[in-house]
């Protein structure tokens, strides 16, 4: 399969994952604890399912938050995949808030090269691969047959911002210590600054899109919460760094666990 296939894939799988967890969005639904007490519900597995259904015609193994336990030995040779979060904000999910999202990216060789995210509640996708530039398309209603028809110029980012002040975003639910007094430095920077919290891997968009200067990530996060979002925003022109070694993020590590991280 070429790119633009890959990439319609991921797109496709993503908007049917999205019908699935509308279709529990809308009604009660309980809500378990994993091993780590963070929340999954009904949608997280139906989700998983059809991404995984709808990728299988790509013939490239799937690493998913909602089917993880795959050993490293049977990984670590793994060249190209997909990295999958079927449903990335749990908690806002859980809120209904509609700050959640579905995350389809594909790794090559560490890189994520291709990404997909999906935001159910109001039809809006965000995708990014390296050659053809990032974009955003909102109220997307049915699935695109050709990439084309959603590459087109409007569509591309970042937007163009005429905002003069400077915009930090961060997690709505996950707001540490050590960000806040990132935060606190960066007031001491800049001349305007306006901080903005958002849930899920919207904040990773937020920056992609233009409307956020920087993120910065000083909390735990697992590959798949940042994979999507990270190829989106390199694919706008701009980057997701490690904290330490200010090195682009790297993906299928024997611990899925994420570094620190700034996305500017």
């Amino acid at each position: 399969m070429n790119k633009n296939d890959l990439l319609l894939n991921a797109v496709k799988a993503a908007f049917l994952a999205g019908k699935e967890i509308l279709k529990i969005y809308e009604i009660d639904f309980n809500v378990e604890l994993k091993e780590d007490n963070s929340p999954v519900t009904l949608a997280d597995k139906a989700a998983h399912l059809c991404i995984v259904e709808n990728l299988k015609s790509t013939k490239l193994p799937i690493l998913s938050e909602e089917g993880k336990d795959i050993p490293f030995e049977d990984r670590k040779n793994w060249k190209s995949f997909w990295m999958v979060d079927p449903l990335d904000g749990t908690k806002e999910f859980i809120k209904k808030n509609g700050e959640f999202t579905v995350n389809i990216a594909l790794i090559q060789n560490g890189n994520p090269v291709i990404g997909v995210i999906w935001v159910p509640v109001k039809s809006i996708l965000y995708f990014g691969e390296q050659t053809l530039g990032a974009y955003k398309v909102s109220g997307l209603k049915k699935i695109p047959t050709k990439i084309d028809v959603l590459t087109v110029e409007q569509n591309k980012l970042p937007l163009k911002n005429n905002n003069d002040e400077f915009v930090v975003v961060a997690s709505r639910s996950h707001l540490s210590v050590e960000t806040k007094d990132f935060i606190e430095t960066l007031k001491k920077k800049h001349h305007r600054i306006t901080a903005t919290s958002m849930g899920s891997s919207l904040k990773l968009c937020l920056v992609a899109e233009g409307k956020a200067n920087i993120y910065p990530r000083f909390a735990p996060t697992m590959e798949w919460d940042t994979a999507a979002g990270q190829a989106i925003v390199q694919a706008s022109g701009k980057g997701v760094k490690d904290y330490k070694t200010s090195a682009p993020m790297r993906y299928n590590k024997e611990n899925l666990l994420n570094h620190w991280f700034i996305v500017e």
